[in-house]
């Protein structure tokens, strides 16, 4: 079954990995770090991109799970969209020096909205559907 939604999510959210890819490699390059993060521009761009690779595949099988059960796809794309602009603003705030904290919170902040709020919905849906 097709899941237009989260692929649109995939899509865009690959788009910032490979942001934040690049960011690190040009950091690296600039600062002649071969390995680790001895620079704290260096370790800036390496924990922008690290923390994009822990929580956004997470976030797309949750979107994707969610979208498969039948979640209206106004839901997925209010949680699609709040997940996507959590990134965004995680990634801009700890890659600033000095940092950002409040974009860098409130980015989290969506982040954990948004995977409690689907993981309770698609919760509701496993079970409407098992006792439905």
């Amino acid at each position: 079954m097709p899941l237009p939604a989260t692929a649109l999510y995939a899509a865009l959210l690959a788009g910032l990995f490979l942001v934040l890819s690049i960011r690190v490699v040009r950091q690296r390059r600039r600062y002649h770090v071969a390995l680790g993060a001895p620079h704290r521009l260096v370790e800036r761009a390496v924990r922008a991109h690290g923390n994009c690779a822990e929580y956004v595949p997470l976030g797309l099988v949750l979107l994707g799970l969610l979208e498969g059960m039948g979640l209206p796809a106004w839901g997925v794309h209010a949680l699609g969209t709040a997940f996507l602009a959590g990134r965004v603003l995680h990634a801009w705030g700890i890659s600033q020096e000095p940092e950002v904290l409040r974009w860098r919170t409130l980015g989290m902040g969506l982040t954990f909205a948004v995977l409690g709020a689907g993981a309770a919905a698609l919760l509701g849906l496993v079970l409407a559907h098992a006792l439905g």
